[in-house]
C-alpha cells in the first residue's frame, strides 16, 4: 500500500480507483508552498492540476516519491528535468481536455458570429433589439487556425459541418498534412489578413508570447473575430482592445488572459468581446478523464509497470550505452527544429561508432521529443512522439554504421536542409557539438546559442561579436569551422540570453553573411 498526496481536486471515479487498490489516499487541498514541503515526505505518489508548484526543493523533500500524476496537460508547474534527475516520474493525462477545449472555440466562434450573449443580456434587461444585433454566418467564411495541432486540428474538423473554409499557420505540419484535413497552410501575417474568424491554439513560450500583438492585429480585417481559449499572453490585450475601440477589429471571444483569475478588464466594456472564467477543461468529461487517467497511470507506476502517459524517463533503467546520449538525442534534435524553423519533411537519424551496436530506439524517440518539444502545443512523450511524427507528415529515417573515422560514438541528425552531430567526451561523458551544417566545431549544447553561416573572408567574427556586445550580449563559447572547400565559414555561440530579433537581422543583413539562426538545446 503506497500514500498518495492529493493537493488539488480530481473526480471522485480517480481517487475511487486509488482506494480500491489499497492505496491511502491523503487529501489535502489548498496547501500553501510551505505546507507542501511538510506534507510530501513520505508520500509515493502526489497528484495535482495547475496551481501545485512541484519545485525542486519540493522534489528533494519527498524521498519515498515515485511519480507525480498531473491531471490535465500542461507541466509548467512541476520541475521535470529535477524529476528525472531524482527518478521521479512525471505523468499527465494529454488527452483529457482536447474534446472539449474544440466545443468551447466553437461555442465563442458561433457565440461571436450571433452575438449570443450580447442579446441574451439585453433580453434580460427588458429590450428587444432584433436590429442591433444582427449576426453573419459562418457558411463560407474563413476560419484561420493558428496551431494546427490535436485541439487545432478538432477544431478545423467541426469548422468543415459549418461550410467553412480552412486556413492554417503551424510549422510544424506538413503540406502533405494540411491537405488531407482540408486546409491551407499559410504563413502567419497572410492568415490575419484573409481570415474573418481567427482561432489560436499554441502553447505559451518566449516565442509566443504577444504573438498576436499590434503588428499583426493591423494586418487583419476590420470584420475579423479573433479567439483564445489556449494560453492567456497569446494575445497581446491592449493591442487588441485598441483595436476593437478604434474599430479596426470586428470583436474578440477570450476564455484565458494574460493574468488569472481576472474579474476587471477593460475589455469586459466592450459590446463585442464576449469573455469566460478559463473553462476550456471545464466539462464533466474531461473532470473525470484527468482524474481517471491520472489514477490509472499512477498505479500502473507505482506497480512498477510500464506507465504510457510518462513524460520522462528514469535514467537508472537505461543501458549504460545509451544513458549519455539520452539527454543529447533530445537536444539535437531542439537544436535541429530551431534550426530549421519548421518541421523538416524527413529526420534522419545516424548511429556511428559504437553507439550503432546497441539499442538506439529510445535515442531515436528522444530526438523526435526534442524536435517536436522545440515547436508544438502537444505534451511529448515516449509514447506519443511517433504518433505525432505520423499525424503531421514527418518521416523518420534510421541509418546504422558500425565504425566512425574520429569517434568512439557519434549521433546526427539530418533534413534536406540542415544537419548537426555531437558526441560524449571525456571521464564525465560531457556532451559535445562537433559538427553543423558540414562544418566541424566543437561547442557543449546550451539553452542560448546563435548560429552564423557566413563566406569565408575576414572580419566576420569581429562583425558578429561587435554586434552582440553593442547589444550586452555576453558570449560563453565560441566554435568557429570551415566548410570542406573553403568558400563559407561556420561559427557557433553560445550566449547568457537569446540574442533579440532585432540582433538576428542586423547581423543577417551584414554583407558575407549566410544566414544568422538563434537556437536552443534545452
Amino acid at each position: 500500500m503506497a500514500r498518495i498526496l492529493v493537493t488539488e481536486e480530481i473526480a471522485d471515479r480517480g481517487l475511487d480507483l486509488l482506494r480500491s487498490d489499497g492505496h491511502e489516499v491523503d487529501v489535502r487541498l489548498g496547501l500553501s508552498p510551505e505546507e507542501l514541503l511538510k506534507a510530501v515526505p513520505g508520500a509515493h505518489g502526489l497528484i495535482i492540476r495547475s496551481a501545485t508548484k512541484v519545485t525542486s526543493e519540493v522534489l528533494d523533500a519527498a524521498k519515498d516519491l515515485v511519480a507525480v500524476g498531473r491531471a490535465g496537460i500542461g507541466l509548467d508547474n512541476v520541475d521535470v528535468a529535477h524529476a528525472t534527475k531524482n527518478g521521479v516520474m512525471v505523468i499527465n493525462a494529454p488527452q483529457s481536455n482536447i474534446l472539449s477545449a474544440a466545443e468551447l472555440t466553437l461555442a465563442l466562434i458561433l457565440a461571436q458570429a450571433r452575438n449570443v450573449p450580447q442579446s441574451h443580456a439585453s433580453l434580460l434587461a427588458g429590450k428587444w433589439e432584433r436590429s442591433k444585433w444582427e449576426g453573419t454566418e459562418l457558411y463560407g467564411k474563413v476560419l484561420g487556425v493558428v496551431g494546427l495541432g490535436r485541439i487545432g486540428a478538432l477544431v478545423a474538423q467541426r469548422a468543415l459541418a459549418f461550410g467553412m473554409k480552412l486556413v492554417a499557420y503551424d510549422p510544424f505540419v506538413s503540406k502533405d498534412r494540411a491537405k488531407q484535413m482540408g486546409v491551407e497552410l499559410l504563413d502567419l501575417a497572410k492568415l490575419m489578413e484573409v481570415s474573418d474568424f481567427i482561432t489560436i491554439h499554441l502553447p505559451k513560450s518566449k516565442e509566443t508570447t504577444g504573438l498576436i500583438g499590434k503588428e499583426m492585429i493591423s494586418k487583419a480585417k476590420p470584420t475579423a473575430r479573433i479567439i483564445n481559449v489556449a494560453r492567456g499572453g497569446l494575445v497581446d490585450e491592449q493591442a487588441l482592445y485598441d483595436a476593437l475601440v478604434e474599430n479596426r477589429l470586428g470583436g474578440a471571444a477570450l476564455d484565458v488572459f494574460t493574468s488569472e483569475p481576472c474579474t476587471d478588464s477593460p475589455l469586459f466594456k466592450l459590446a463585442n468581446v464576449v469573455a469566460t472564467p478559463h473553462l476550456g477543461a471545464s466539462t464533466t468529461e474531461a473532470q473525470d478523464k484527468a482524474g481517471i487517467t491520472i489514477a490509472e497511470q499512477l498505479k500502473l507506476a507505482l506497480a512498477g509497470d510500464f506507465v504510457p502517459f510518462a513524460v520522462n524517463v528514469n535514467a537508472a533503467e537505461v543501458p549504460e550505452a545509451v544513458k549519455a546520449f539520452l539527454p543529447l538525442a533530445e537536444a539535437l534534435g531542439r537544436f535541429l527544429a530551431s534550426l530549421e524553423g519548421s518541421l523538416p519533411e524527413v529526420l534522419n537519424i545516424e548511429y556511428q561508432g559504437q553507439l550503432a551496436t546497441g539499442d538506439t530506439r529510445l535515442l531515436s524517440l528522444s530526438a523526435l521529443k526534442g524536435v517536436f518539444g522545440a515547436g508544438t502545443n502537444e505534451p511529448v512523450s515516449y509514447v506519443n512522439a511517433p504518433q505525432l511524427a505520423e499525424e503531421r507528415g514527418l518521416e523518420m529515417k534510421e541509418l546504422f554504421t558500425t565504425t566512425s573515422k574520429d569517434y568512439v560514438s557519434l549521433l546526427s541528425l539530418s533534413s534536406s536542409k540542415h544537419s548537426v552531430s555531437a558526441t560524449v567526451a571525456g571521464h564525465n561523458q560531457d556532451p559535445r557539438i562537433v559538427a553543423i551544417d558540414g562544418h566541424r566545431v566543437e561547442v557543449p549544447p546550451a539553452k542560448h546559442m546563435l548560429v552564423v553561416r557566413n563566406d569565408d573572408a575576414p572580419g566576420k567574427i569581429g562583425l558578429v561579436g561587435t554586434i552582440l556586445g553593442d547589444a550586452g550580449y555576453s558570449i560563453s563559447s565560441m566554435a568557429v569551422g570551415p566548410s570542406d572547400d573553403g568558400s563559407t565559414a561556420l561559427m557557433v555561440l553560445s550566449t547568457t540570453a537569446e540574442p533579440s530579433d532585432a540582433v538576428l537581422a542586423q547581423i543577417s543583413k551584414a554583407q558575407g553573411i549566410v544566414y544568422a539562426r538563434a537556437v536552443s538545446c534545452f
